[in-house]
């Protein structure tokens, strides 16, 4: 009888663990909150760092112990748009954006794409095993965000940086292009999968490697670089993959070209219409797919 009891016990704690990472996300993402209101912005930054870190966590734990709920699911969208949807709005807010009578509408607009961001994906993705989201993950989002004030206090930034732009202005497009990636349907990778049984696996387990050591030894400068490298890379992505299928099957700026030295008549002999054609009959068919 021992034994049933403690599989039973071990099975009732796994169920219970994607619960406490979960709610240990919403317990960093209102002391951020708290920490913002209260003027430690480095402190807010990195507790929003912490939650995301708890938020893959209680995702990944889920998933491995086949425990993931509907329940669970809602309960996490929730944490999540107040750990990397208020909470960066507010913080960035406070430390930039206090002083404008309006300016708290920047805000206003990140936090509801982050909502629409979440509800959208709980209708589209959740529960499903991923090889991209669809659109700009709140968790990067709001931690590229929050990050945002330990980079500027760098003395990299400082030194190099600060004349180079107007920063309150850049964050506020940054704020803008976030919201609007987040509710696109813009396809952002995944975390890569870890394994020593193929070239991909190996690259999971370097290139997570690579981010813990990074966020651990330079985070001031780790975090916010590499969540602007992340947006990017998924904008670039998507211009490419989009570019590559839309290219012409000749080219366009040729003078010469077969169709130019071909006669009227050929160019709108019955062949042409062929496939219009064959589409007409499968409709009175009815029977085809398309």
């Amino acid at each position: 009888m021992t034994a049933p009891r403690q599989r039973e016990g071990m099975r009732r704690a796994i169920v219970i663990l994607p619960g406490a990472f979960t709610s240990g996300n919403l317990f960093f993402g209102l002391w951020a909150i708290v920490s913002a209101a209260r003027g430690n912005f480095s402190h807010a930054a990195y507790f929003i760092v912490v939650a995301g870190v708890l938020d893959v966590l209680d995702g990944r734990i889920a998933r491995m112990s086949r425990t993931g709920t509907q329940f669970g699911a809602e309960m996490d969208s929730l944490v999540d748009a107040i750990s990397f949807g208020v909470a960066p709005g507010l913080l960035v807010f406070f430390h930039t954006y206090q002083g404008g009578e309006w300016a708290w509408l920047l805000s206003f607009l990140y936090i509801l794409a982050a909502v629409l961001r979440l509800a959208r994906f709980n209708v589209e993705q959740a529960g499903a095993a991923k090889s991209h989201f669809f659109g700009l993950p709140s968790p990067a989002a709001g931690m590229t965000l929050a990050t945002y004030w330990p980079f500027s206090q760098t003395a990299l930034f400082k030194e190099h940086l600060l004349g180079l732009a107007p920063w309150p202005l850049a964050l506020a497009v940054l704020m803008v292009a976030c919201s609007l990636l987040m509710v696109s349907h813009v396809p952002y990778a995944v975390w890569p999968r870890m394994g020593i049984k193929s070239a991909r696996g190996l690259f999971g387990i370097a290139f997570t490697v690579g981010v813990v050591a990074g966020a651990l030894y330079i985070p001031a400068y780790f975090f916010f670089p590499f969540g602007i490298g992340y947006i990017v890379y998924g904008l670039a992505r998507a211009a490419l993959v989009g570019f590559l299928e839309r290219l012409p099957e000749r080219d366009p700026l040729r003078d010469d070209d077969e169709d130019a030295t071909r006669p009227v008549e050929d160019l709108v002999s019955p062949r042409h219409l062929l496939p219009f054609r064959l589409g007409r009959r499968r409709r009175k068919g009815g029977g085809g797919a398309q």
